[in-house]
């Protein structure tokens, strides 16, 4: 029988090959995969591996093998350019019509809010004058009541002081 190093390394299975040809036929397959860029190993680190990766320029053969062919241009007719036209003429006469509809919502809202801020400052005052109102009317009459009170007691002391001469 052959060990496994004298096989040949197509015939191997991954399990049978030592990761060090694994790894050279992993980079022989990118190298193919990627032919345009060179990969340098830079000197190991702690924290793994670093590679320089080196760009080649475009070569014409590459070009062409990369190329894909355009599918091709379709003639297009003056009704169908009128057609594009008009279609982006109404996407922006809706368009504006929106923006439109969305400033008149806006001003319909300020204008809602600026009509509910002085109808409540208007009811604020209402009330201030009405509580003012009652608050003055309460204190005439309580005036009113002193005054006459004080004039009760006046008049009594006056009665029993000077009582003939009344």
């Amino acid at each position: 029988d052959q060990t496994p190093e004298d096989q040949n390394p197509e015939d191997q299975t991954p399990e049978d090959q030592n990761p060090e040809d694994q790894t050279t036929e992993t980079n022989y397959k990118l190298f193919h995969l990627f032919s345009d860029m060179d990969v340098k190993p830079i000197n190991k680190r702690a924290s793994g591996q670093a590679f320089e990766v080196i760009l080649k320029p475009p070569s014409p053969v590459s070009d062409a093998a990369h190329s894909i062919a355009s599918p091709p241009k379709r003639e297009v007719s003056l009704e169908d350019i009128q057609k594009k036209l008009e279609a982006a003429e109404d996407r922006r006469r809706s368009q504006e019509a929106q923006v439109l509809r969305a400033l008149a919502e806006k001003r319909e809202h300020e204008r809602d809010v600026l009509l509910k801020a002085m109808e409540e400052n208007n009811n604020f005052s209402k009330m201030a004058e009405e509580k003012l109102t009652m608050k003055m009317e309460q204190i005439k009459e309580n005036r009113e009541a002193h005054l006459a009170a004080m004039m009760e007691r006046l008049q009594e002391k006056v009665r029993e002081d000077w009582p003939a001469v009344l």
